[in-house]
């Protein structure tokens, strides 16, 4: 608290201007301000923060490692202050913003078809940049604010960071009929017999099919490992592979067509029991007062509700 005495707003809307522009006169006219106030104002805020913030370099002023560091910080706390002073408004109708979403191959498939056709529909200035990473990354990237909101399986995460539940998701297993017994799917022994194709973002990953595995002190030997849903079928069909994957996954899609009306591929249910999982949507708590925000995640849940 006493670091907060050192300094006032004024001071922090100078400084978000002046990281903004790079320039002391274009920062000064975007404050309405003199240019020797905001020069005063730079002197402040070098003495306060130990670092010189813009240097000049190439004839131009450019940012210190410090001043990179600050931006979106400084821009978070600054839009966590304009929601305190005025009562958030959002008309998705008119709105004009981009979304940084991260999501698996998996959250695509369930989540993005049905969400790009009510943001067109509905919010036609939302845009939507969506980027895979791991789950570890996407919380990381969260906590750093380079994105905006993470769907997926999030066992822990950090304190900032809030979570909701959008629905919970059981396993099936595919396999080619030619290799399934005339009715039902396969016994233990013969599942793990079988050589496994697992959708991942990397081999070895941690997995809720293995871990329910290792409860029971068993193992299977994976013999395919690819990060993406939308071929994993075709590797099944025609080859002894086992996929076990998500339910979800076949839902919506030309493979879900292919094993309801296609005699190769058989869907059965696992041998052993593997606890559903929750896919949530995480997002950090500094966005709870952003009403676009909340606009976006209600309609996720309703997505994910029609989904089911």
């Amino acid at each position: 608290m006493d670091d907060l005495r050192r300094i006032d707003l004024n001071l922090l809307l100078t400084l978000h201007a002046l990281l903004a522009e790079r320039h002391v006169s274009r920062a000064a006219v975007r404050l309405h301000r003199s240019q020797p106030a905001v020069s005063h104002a730079l002197a402040q805020l070098r003495r306060l923060f130990d670092d010189p913030l813009l240097v000049r370099r190439d004839g131009a002023l450019a940012l210190t490692a410090r001043a990179l560091e600050l931006q979106r910080p400084l821009e978070d706390a600054l839009d966590q202050l304009q929601g305190l002073l005025h009562a958030p408004t959002f008309d998705p109708a008119r709105a004009r913003r981009t979304f940084r979403v991260a999501l698996s191959d998996y959250g695509s498939r369930v989540v993005l078809p049905a969400l790009t056709r009510r943001l067109r529909e509905h919010a036609p200035g939302i845009d939507l940049a969506a980027t895979q990473a791991s789950r570890e990354a996407m919380l990381t990237q969260l906590l750093d604010g380079e994105i905006d909101l993470a769907l997926g399986v999030f066992p822990e995460f950090p304190g900032e960071l809030e979570m909701q539940t959008l629905f919970e998701e059981s396993f099936v297993c595919v396999a080619d009929r030619a290799t399934l017994p005339a009715r039902g799917g396969l016994t233990m022994a013969d599942w793990l017999a079988r050589p496994h194709l697992l959708v991942a973002m990397r081999p070895g990953a941690d997995n809720e099919i293995d871990r329910a595995l290792a409860e029971l002190g068993r193992t299977r030997r994976v013999a395919v490992t690819l990060p993406h849903w939308s071929i994993a079928p075709e590797l099944v069909r025609g080859t002894d592979l086992v996929l076990t994957v998500a339910q979800r996954s076949l839902l919506h899609s030309r493979h879900m067509h292919q094993l309801r009306h296609e005699p190769q591929l058989r869907q059965f249910a696992p041998p052993f029991p593997i606890p559903p999982f929750k896919f949530q949507a995480a997002w950090h708590a500094r966005r709870e007062v952003d009403p676009a925000h909340r606009w976006l995640r209600a309609q996720i849940a309703d997505v994910c509700v029609d989904a089911a």
